[in-house]
């Protein structure tokens, strides 16, 4: 199928239920599920310009936000489709009970709009999930829920903003950064 050939409505349905699955099985945890929805498991971060790629560092990247966030969950907003995607925008919510990288946990809770675009390949394989999202939005929920006038929040409060420090400055990986313009002669 080209590019530019929009799917059949079958084929529409196909990716819908395969995406469904997939966020329906990322709640529930079930690791082996949500990465049988993909050939070769790969996420794009683009909010951190991280990309995990394989079996293994996908599962590594379940078990951190799920260490950091153990009642992840989410509502769907919209599912949209494109000739080679479809496109969910949903809220992603969590309680931060463990670290988040090097960010203590807080105890705060977020909730945060996010879009995601489920990409498949000529053959209709699930080829990458790329997440958008802002995270000042995540990291402002979760540390405006401090007290700052208790001493322990300001504890916590100061091991977040030098953990965010430690974390800053990482360098974006290449694969984001290599871009090609799209044909828009069409």
């Amino acid at each position: 199928m080209s590019r530019h050939t929009i799917p059949t409505e079958d084929v529409l349905r196909a990716r819908e239920k395969l995406v469904l699955d997939h966020f329906h099985d990322e709640v529930r945890q079930d690791r082996d599920d949500v990465l049988d929805t993909f050939p070769h498991p790969h996420y794009e971060l683009i909010a951190s310009m991280t990309v995990h790629d394989g079996d293994g560092p996908v599962r590594a990247y379940y078990h951190d936000t799920r260490v950091a966030f153990p009642d992840q969950d989410h509502e769907i907003i919209a599912l949209r489709n494109s000739a080679d995607a479809v496109i969910v925008e949903f809220w992603l919510m969590g309680t931060h009970l463990g670290p988040l990288g090097k960010i203590p946990p807080t105890g705060g809770r977020h909730r945060t709009r996010m879009t995601a675009y489920f990409i498949f390949d000529e053959d209709e394989n699930l080829v990458t999930e790329r997440i958008y999202f802002d995270q000042l939005t995540i990291l402002s929920q979760l540390l405006g829920s401090l007290d700052k006038k208790n001493p322990r929040d300001l504890l916590t409060l100061g091991r977040a903003v030098v953990g965010l420090l430690a974390m800053a400055g990482s360098e974006p990986d290449p694969r984001l950064l290599d871009t090609t313009a799209p044909d828009l002669t069409h």
